[in-house]
C-alpha cells in the first residue's frame, strides 16, 4: 500500500520507519541534528515549502510533510484496515 504524504506525494508504507512530529521531536538536539546531516546529504524532501508538521523516515529517504502525525496515522490504519479486507476477500473468493 501507499500512503498519501501531501501534495502530490506518496510513499510505500512498507518502506516507512517512523512518522514524527516536528514540534516535538525538533526539541532534542539530536534530532535536529539528524535533519541538518540528512539535509546535507541530499536525502530530505520537502512535500512542499508549507508549515512543515511532520516527517516520515524511509529506508533512503526523510519526507517533509505539511500534514501533522494523527492525519498520518489515520491514513496508514485505513490503508491497513482496506489491505486486510481485501485478503478477507480475496480468501472468501477461493
Amino acid at each position: 500500500m501507499y500512503l498519501h504524504i501531501g501534495e502530490a506525494a506518496v510513499i510505500e508504507s512498507k518502506n516507512i520507519i517512523g512518522i514524527f512530529d516536528m514540534d516535538t521531536s525538533t526539541v532534542n538536539k539530536a534530532t535536529r541534528n539528524f535533519l541538518s546531516a540528512g539535509e546535507k546529504n541530499k536525502k530530505v524532501v520537502y512535500v512542499n515549502y508549507d508549515l512543515p508538521k511532520s516527517f516520515i523516515l524511509t529506508d533512503e529517504k526523510i519526507y517533509v510533510s505539511p500534514l501533522n502525525t494523527a492525519t498520518l496515522l489515520k491514513r496508514a490504519k485505513l490503508n491497513k484496515k482496506a489491505a486486510d479486507a481485501k485478503k478477507v476477500q480475496t480468501k472468501n473468493s477461493l
